[in-house]
């Protein structure tokens, strides 16, 4: 899961994945990241910890870290909350098979439309819990679309 800074949606998407998956008892390695360094090692922004906490999903242990290539090797698909960090990822890629990891994550859910999971950082409490309800919506079809073709 990956957006710019790693302490509001890809921490958010990662937590809620995680649940989702407990719930579910599948076994998949989830993590998020950000493409900027803004943050490093830093806990995910207070009102999302807040926003998820209100859903019965703690991601307050959660630090952030910033993209890297190992990524590619580390994981099957990376799951981009927006085109900006979409092309952010692409530019670090070295190969065909890399490319074709990368994902607008909302594309899992509205195929094709390009959708993007906005960010609340500069917004207000009803902002996060927008992006918590579209993220709780677009996991599911995340865990849908991939638990299958496993």
């Amino acid at each position: 899961m990956v957006c710019l800074g790693n302490i509001c949606r890809s921490p958010l998407a990662e937590g809620i994945l995680n649940k989702k998956l407990e719930e579910r008892s599948l076994s998949w390695v989830v993590d998020s990241c950000g493409t900027a360094n803004y943050h490093i090692g830093k806990a995910p922004d207070k009102r999302m910890i807040q926003t998820a906490a209100m859903y019965n999903t703690d991601i307050s242990q959660l630090k952030a870290r910033q993209f890297s290539l190992a990524d590619f090797e580390k994981f099957d698909l990376i799951f981009t909350m927006d085109k900006n960090n979409f092309e952010d990822v692409q530019r670090l890629e070295l190969d065909n098979e890399q490319r074709q990891k990368v994902r607008l994550l909302l594309n899992e859910w509205k195929p094709g439309l390009d959708l993007e999971v906005p960010d609340p950082y500069y917004g207000t409490k009803m902002d996060f819990i927008n992006v918590y309800e579209l993220l709780d919506e677009a996991l599911d079809s995340v865990i849908n679309n991939w638990d299958a073709k496993k």
